[in-house]
């Protein structure tokens, strides 16, 4: 029987994936679909079930699945005979999007602002951020968080706390160093509340004012404003605008990883805006790209002393993913999503305290817009004194399961894989919302029993 008389079942494409694909795939094994097709925030698999998505290209697919606005712009590429690819020659396309990109950054950011244009991940950007800073200054430490999360490049991986991908990986990025990230709940230092942010920001400072600490003058400082893979933790805008005065006065590059958290998934376009501040560097993916390949890094003119071909890339010219992301853009601005994700974020949030109230197993509740997280605990096992439980991963990925069963995709990330995370479209309606958080009541439920 040839493969093409063979019934294309969801247990056909994964057994065909198992014996293909590499050992290092990652979803599929916590969710088992092959996806058939896609519109707005529903996917239907091979067997023909509908689920909605709230992982949503973990956070890449700002409208959803092939919303009419972005297969416009990618057909009327192809309708008018564009170039698909141009290396980092200009095209009408590309300048349209610049434009696009620069009217939408803050004044102080746009009026002294340069773009790259790196290879089509986030972690491409960051490595383009991390050379862009260390020719500039002439220095070579870079200062990180504990729980953040970079890439997946050798050189990204080294600035992300997390330690399982690192453990057989040899000779990653020198000179990185990492500093507590003000995460209330497991606070690094024992005490919660106000006072983690407090005393992060002045233990950076104290650091890097102490001739004997060990570090030298970085060539940066790169934070996310929400760890996504880190478990959805916010930094408090008091830490963002200290992190800013710190830096600026000792004139250190300031990097916001806004891969995840831009162009609208945190309430505002760029999530730096919600502390006010301007950074040095800001890098872009996912969401920016209108749900096709795409990075960025814009950066202060000041930094722009690399030379022509310091960082260069194949595919840095994808005018498909540069007209989607215009017309992504312009339909998030125009129809005020960033917002709307703001109001829906905090219903999000509220709706997930009040069933943390009946189930204590959900520990904390966290997030700013539509990157929410819910970190999943044994409640009978308290881990600090100041109240923070043992993380429970069984029955992080065992909500995860249920919610699966009833036709929801969540992922877990988080300390342990711990926290059950939220990153629906920026599309979902208060109504659909209200469906997911239905679904996730009803899986917490079964989960716990």
């Amino acid at each position: 029987m040839s493969i093409l008389q063979i019934e294309k079942t969801n247990d056909f494409y994964l057994k065909q994936q198992e014996m293909r694909e590499s050992n290092a795939r990652s979803y599929p094994r916590r969710i088992p679909i092959a996806i058939e097709e896609a519109e707005g925030i529903y996917v239907k698999d091979a067997d023909g079930k509908r689920y909605i998505d709230c992982l949503a290209g973990a956070g890449t697919l700002a409208l959803g699945h092939n919303h009419p606005v972005v297969t416009e712009a990618i057909e009327k590429v192809l309708h008018d005979k564009r170039p698909l690819h141009t290396l980092d020659l200009t095209t009408p396309v590309k300048e349209e999007f610049v434009s696009e990109v620069f009217n939408s950054l803050p004044e102080k950011l746009a009026e002294r602002a340069k773009i790259q244009f790196c290879g089509p991940t986030g972690g491409d950007a960051i490595e383009a951020a991390i050379k862009l800073v260390k020719t500039a200054t002439g220095r070579r430490s870079i200062l990180s968080f504990h729980g953040g999360y970079h890439g997946a490049t050798h050189g990204t991986m080294a600035l992300s706390g997390n330690l399982s991908p690192k453990e057989k990986v040899q000779g990653l990025m020198p000179d990185v160093h990492f500093m507590p990230y003000p995460y209330e709940y497991r606070c690094p230092f024992g005490v919660g509340g106000e006072e983690t942010h407090k005393l992060s920001s002045r233990y950076i400072e104290n650091l890097l004012d102490d001739p004997e600490s060990g570090i030298l003058p970085p060539a940066a400082i790169i934070l996310e404003v929400v760890q996504g893979e880190g478990g959805s933790i916010p930094a408090p805008v008091e830490w963002l605008k200290e992190i800013r005065r710190i830096t600026n006065e000792r004139d250190i590059p300031l990097i916001i990883d806004e891969v995840q958290t831009g162009i609208g998934r945190t309430g505002k376009l760029f999530a730096f805006e919600h502390a006010g501040i301007v950074p040095d560097v800001v890098v872009l993916s996912k969401a920016i790209g209108g749900s096709l390949p795409l990075s960025v890094v814009i950066y202060d003119q000041a930094l722009d002393q690399w030379a022509p071909g310091a960082h260069i890339g194949t595919f840095r010219g994808n005018q498909m993913a540069m007209a989607a992301g215009t017309a992504t853009l312009r339909y998030i601005k125009e129809n005020k999503l960033a917002e709307k994700a703001g109001v829906l974020g905090e219903k999000l949030i509220a709706s997930l305290k009040e069933l943390q109230e009946e189930y204590p197993e959900i520990g904390d509740v966290r997030g700013r817009g539509l990157m929410v997280g819910a970190e999943i605990v044994d409640p009978s096992e308290p881990f600090s004194r100041k109240g923070a439980c043992k993380a429970d991963p069984g029955l992080a990925s065992r909500i995860q399961r249920e919610c699966f069963i009833r036709g929801l995709i969540l992922e877990v990330g988080g300390r342990h894989g711990s926290v059950v995370r939220f990153l629906p479209p920026l599309i979902i309606t208060e109504a659909q919302l209200d469906e997911v958080i239905n679904i996730f009541t009803e899986a917490v439920k079964e989960a716990v029993k």
